[in-house]
């Protein structure tokens, strides 16, 4: 099986290079090509994901994951728009980031490229797997892509429609996908042809994942993201947020697990939203406070100290009362994930202190958790959110799939006339910035 996988990886390799070379007119042919075959193989498409379905349905997948696993109805339209919106998303390779004169007629220019072949291995999400193919392919990557065993079927016939769409446009290996836990384990020993691995799912599982290769690893292990109600909050504004931050998706890694809520304004506040969040199936669980509060508007378990830091990815929110704004932040920094979490405040103070004290990828004011995400937030799609603090952070769209090089053009330029050898002057650097793009 490594062998295989090494083939796989050889040949992604070689296509990589290939990639990098091709225009934008090249790129967004073949993602053209994927949306329209993604629409023309829709009833066949939709086949598959019934049978990955009516299989999670007897192995008793959990609801939440049966939801993130379906890709009928508007998902299947949505995951159609998302091809068509990375493609309409500018060239992001050759840009000039940088340019600088060193001297007269010796120019350095700082460009971006793609990092080359990228290794993802994803949740049971058969969307996820157009997002990733369709970024990296913009993004002049090859990419090895693994999905959870949940959505075998749809994942093996959706990269068989796109594989065959742009089998006359682009290198084959482009995209691959591997099948078996074996072949992930493989994937992880391709040090120097698999240039960055991007794992989605738990904490355990990301820690296995850096544990076991020497590959640059990228992404974030949990997704505890929090709403903050302060006592500034606008009862109308912040009962709506907290509510969708929760139910809107709650297997995303953007839904809310824990809400702090300020004491001034927790009854006012949860005699409404705890009664709306759990009309909608939501269990509660709080600290003392918060249990206390609610023996006169509504049913909370008592949560414990590792409710504080748990990512449900269910109908599950924990809820804690506290005394100041930074009470809250500095909750969050212990127990959240770096992911996402939003203050609801009209107070200015409070606010600018909770937006530069969150130490997370996403912090919002005033929004839903739910918004970070990278079609949401114009980046076409995402591969995943980042809680890196190197290369990108947050949701990773296509400027997150780049890296630069460094072109330097000169006439006829040699070191030795700028170190002085010799006795003659040396000739200064100008280190002049320039407003020009690096052409060949």
């Amino acid at each position: 099986m490594s062998d295989q996988v090494r083939q796989q990886a050889l040949a992604a390799r070689a296509a990589s290079r290939v990639l990098a070379a091709t225009s934008a007119e090249v790129r967004n042919q073949a993602l053209e090509a994927i949306a329209a075959a993604l629409e023309a193989n829709r009833e066949r498409i939709l086949a598959a994901n019934a049978e990955d379905l009516k299989a999670g349905e007897q192995d008793g997948l959990a609801s939440p994951l049966l939801k993130r696993l379906d890709l009928s109805g508007s998902k299947f339209a949505s995951t159609v728009e998302m091809v068509r919106s990375v493609t309409a998303q500018p060239d992001p390779l050759d840009q000039t980031q940088k340019a600088t004169e060193l001297q007269a007629q010796l120019y350095l220019y700082r460009v971006t490229v793609p990092i080359g072949v990228i290794g993802v291995v994803f949740e049971s999400r058969p969307d996820a797997l157009v997002q990733i193919a369709a970024l990296c392919l913009k993004s002049g990557n090859a990419v090895l892509l693994k999905g959870g065993r949940e959505a075998t079927m749809t994942n093996q016939t959706l990269a068989e429609v796109m594989c065959q769409a742009t089998s006359d446009i682009l290198p084959e290996g482009w995209m691959v996908l591997l099948e078996g836990r074996e072949e992930v384990r493989a994937l992880l020993d391709q040090e120097g042809l698999v240039d960055l691995i991007i794992p989605r799912g738990g904490n355990e599982f990301v820690q296995y994942i850096m544990n076991h290769t020497k590959i640059p690893v990228m992404g974030h292990a949990d997704g505890v993201c929090h709403v903050y109600v302060d006592a500034s909050a606008d009862i109308d504004k912040a009962v709506p947020i907290a509510v969708d931050s929760k139910i809107g998706y709650v297997a995303a890694c953007n839904a809310a697990e824990t809400l702090l809520v300020h004491a001034a304004i927790a009854e006012q506040f949860m005699a409404r939203a705890v009664e709306q969040l759990t009309a909608k199936g939501v269990l509660i669980r709080g600290d003392a406070r918060t249990v206390a509060l609610a023996e006169s508007i509504g049913a909370v378990t008592p949560a414990t100290q590792i409710d504080w830091s748990t990512e449900y990815l269910d109908y599950i929110l924990s809820i804690k009362i506290v005394d100041s704004a930074d009470e809250a932040i500095a909750h969050i920094n212990e127990y959240g994930s770096n992911h996402t979490d939003t203050i609801v405040a009209e107070d200015p103070a409070a606010v600018r202190a909770f937006l530069r004290g969150v130490d997370s990828a996403s912090v919002m004011h005033n929004a839903s958790t739910r918004f970070a995400d990278g079609f949401r937030y114009g980046l076409g799609a995402e591969v995943g959110i980042s809680t890196n603090r190197l290369h990108s952070r947050g949701p990773v769209g296509l400027e997150g799939l780049v890296i630069y090089k460094y072109i330097l053009k000169g006439d006829g330029h040699i070191v030795d006339s700028y170190d002085g050898y010799d006795g003659a002057a040396p000739l200064p650097f100008t280190h002049r910035p320039l407003d020009q793009h690096w052409q060949a």
